[in-house]
């Protein structure tokens, strides 16, 4: 037995009574998801639950949960990764670009306030691409990274770029984490991701993701001297994320729309830059509310559907203090400060148009989330948007990644992929709106007006009142 699998062994020996019980149950028909689900994913969402709920007595630090998903379980199988790292932009105005977009588009009657703005540091990403002709287990050749890069683009069929920027509630992760969800995208788009490796708070808060996320997208559009990839048309990228990685995707458009409504250039490697709207954008189970406003966050007992804790479920005494928290000055949110909680880019769904903005792919489950994203299908069709809104019955957050085996999963990396591969590659989509069935995949289709009775200014005095409560706790 692996390392590994030794560790795993451990973690689930302490869970076996809870793993019976969820057997008998489902086995018995007993359980509401014994309706929807085979036995497999009902015993991950639970055992996953129990993992991310912290146990009372037993505090974890947040040093000690970061590094725990950090850890790289290397390269193997059918998968090309080639480690980049972008150089720190010479003769750039980004981060004052950046710091005036945060300024212009923050609630005037909330007065004046004031903020660190991140360095402009060199960003680290991930190509990766699929691999053809490897076996399962094969590892990658001993060879440079950029000649795993070019191996990589031997076999793209497609001009499809994909900027990836992946969840873990901005504190948790890496593209190492998303290896596979990236190859099957580049998969089934037949191109190749660009998967960021961002600052992560809480040692690097907002707006420090935004401005890699940035940093990231103009160097795929302008690529610096001695870059590996030659330009790349915003016709031919698409920019994806899941959870608080769809977050950041929908706060880098926003600022992308910003710019281009107050017809603002970026001075980028001493040239004057337009920074136009890629193709299209598309997120899986995107986190947009970072106040956590809605009902479906609310009281102790866990989400039905889903593993994600909710907040009084994580109280401040079962978090263990550690060099990166609390945060020096104190704040209460581990990715924003408190007076910039509701900002319009932490806090996107508070936006007041998405206008020009290029086409959407949004995915939910019955999840936590899931009431603020078909709010924002909504919003965005209702404003002009071409959006691809598709709701999967009984799932989880981000199922498709954490229940890959299913076909619910397959489904889901389909539609995701097969809208970026439209996009990407000039063919054309219309707005749709579908509920797809847990046991059949069969499709039914839904109206958007019909998806959320929330207005606009419900939802902004919503995140209003909860960033207030926050900032008073």
């Amino acid at each position: 037995m692996d390392l590994q699998n030794l560790r795993l062994l451990l973690m689930l020996l302490p869970r076996l009574p809870l793993i019976a019980r969820i057997t008998i149950l489902h086995l018995l028909h007993l359980s509401d998801s014994s309706k929807y689900l085979d036995l497999r994913s009902t015993l991950t969402i639970g055992v996953l639950r129990s993992f991310l709920t912290p146990t009372p007595g037993k505090p974890r630090s947040i040093s000690a949960v970061q590094k725990l998903t950090l850890r790289d379980p290397g390269v193997k199988g059918r998968i090309w990764v080639a480690t980049y790292m972008a150089p720190e932009p010479v003769v750039s105005n980004v981060k004052e670009v950046l710091h005036g977009a945060v300024k212009d588009l923050r609630d005037p009657s909330l007065g004046a306030f004031e903020f660190d703005m991140p360095e402009l540091i060199p960003v680290e990403a991930e190509w990766t691409g699929y691999r053809k002709d490897a076996s399962a287990d094969e590892s990658p050749p001993d060879i440079t990274e950029k000649a795993k890069y070019q191996k990589m683009v031997e076999e793209v069929t497609s001009p499809t770029t994909i900027l990836y920027l992946h969840g873990g509630a901005y504190y948790l992760c890496d593209p190492a984490t998303h290896r596979a969800t990236c190859k099957k995208l580049a998969k089934i788009t037949g191109g190749r991701s660009y998967s960021v490796r961002y600052r992560l708070a809480p040692q690097a808060p907002f707006p420090s993701a935004l401005l890699d996320a940035l940093v990231s997208y103009l160097t795929l559009l302008y690529p610096p001297e001695g870059a590996w990839h030659d330009l790349v048309r915003p016709e031919n990228i698409a920019i994806a994320g899941d959870s608080a990685g769809g977050n950041l995707v929908l706060a880098l458009l926003q600022l992308i729309l910003h710019l281009q409504r107050t017809g603002q250039k970026v001075l980028w490697q001493g040239e004057e830059r337009d920074v136009p709207v890629p193709s299209c954008v598309a997120c899986n189970s995107p986190w947009l509310d970072i106040t956590q406003s809605s009902p479906s966050w609310e009281g102790t007992a866990p989400a039905p559907w889903d593993y994600l804790p909710k907040p009084e479920q994580v109280a401040s005494s079962e978090i263990q203090p550690c060099p990166i928290w609390p945060a020096t000055p104190e704040r209460k949110h581990l990715y924003v400060a408190d007076d910039l909680i509701t900002h319009p880019l932490a806090s996107v769904v508070v936006n007041s148009s998405w206008k020009g903005a290029p086409p959407v792919y949004m995915c939910t489950g019955w999840e936590i989330l899931a009431l603020e994203d078909k709010y924002f299908a909504k919003k965005l069709e209702s404003e002009g948007v071409t959006v691809v809104f598709e709701e999967y019955e009984a799932m989880p957050h981000c199922f498709a990644m954490i229940l890959e085996k299913t076909a619910n999963a397959a489904r889901c990396y389909e539609g995701w992929g097969g809208f970026i591969r439209t996009c990407t590659t000039g063919g054309t989509v219309e707005s749709s709106a579908v509920e797809i069935k847990a046991k059949t995949l069969d499709e039914n289709v839904l109206a958007f007006d019909q998806l959320s009775d929330v207005k606009d200014e419900d939802m902004g005095e919503r995140v209003k009142r909860k960033g207030e409560l926050l900032a008073k706790l």
